[in-house]
């Protein structure tokens, strides 16, 4: 079973993910913020990451990049999801070192089937 930890600074969709996920079958961590993401990370070795990009002490890209300096999870794929939808914040996000953007609102099947793919992508 994939562990997937999710940072998400609104209780509601944080948890509607979390449900989501855990329906599907994955084990989930969850954060409430960027700086809170990069000690789980750090803690857990996910198999996946979902970000959140605005969010409290520090934002999904920055929590990303520190992630990918990290020599023991810098191979972990992150997967940003965000209501910017522009080509800029889009563009930012895969320069950070996202493999994914996922736009909110989306279902949940749509959820589900992208972290499939990326895992299938992903797997050691």
């Amino acid at each position: 079973m994939a562990k997937i930890l999710i940072a998400e600074d609104e209780r509601d969709i944080r948890d509607l993910i979390t449900f989501t996920l855990r329906f599907a079958g994955y084990e989930v961590v969850a954060a409430s913020n960027g700086e809170e993401a990069v000690t789980l990370a750090l803690q857990e070795i996910p198999d996946l990451i979902l970000l959140d990009v605005r969010m409290p002490r520090m934002t999904g890209y920055e929590a990303c990049a520190k992630i990918k300096e990290n020599k023991k999870t810098k191979d972990i794929p992150i997967m940003f999801l965000s209501a910017k939808g522009q080509d800029n914040e889009i563009q930012a996000g895969l320069s950070a070192g996202a493999v994914e953007y996922l736009l909110k609102p989306f279902a949940p099947d749509q959820l589900t089937t992208r972290i499939q793919a990326i895992l299938t992508q992903h797997r050691h």
